[in-house]
């Protein structure tokens, strides 16, 4: 497998991690959404499974590499990332 493949797996291997949290998230974030101040859960939700995918992808590769992604690996990050969003909301959304 090559380095890239290696690294889009790797890609995908944290979103589905961060995608398996939702139902956890929702959960919690309607329970407690007058005090985080929250209008709407599911947007929320988005947004924190963006972030975490965003950051725990950076880290894997930061881990992976002994070192911080390059500006091409952030590019390919958010590119995967950003594939995966119609998935995302669909997951929150249903």
């Amino acid at each position: 497998m090559s380095e890239e493949q290696q690294l889009e797996e790797l890609i995908n291997q944290t979103l589905d991690g961060t995608l398996s949290a939702i139902p956890i998230y929702m959960q919690e974030i309607e329970q407690n959404k007058a005090e985080l101040h929250v209008e709407n859960v599911r947007e929320f939700v988005f947004g924190v499974i963006m972030g975490m995918s965003l950051g725990m992808a950076s880290t894997a590769i930061a881990a992976m590499r002994n070192g911080m992604p390059s500006e091409e690996d952030q590019i390919k990050v958010r590119d995967i990332v950003y594939s995966k969003i119609p998935q995302i909301r669909q997951r929150i959304y249903s």
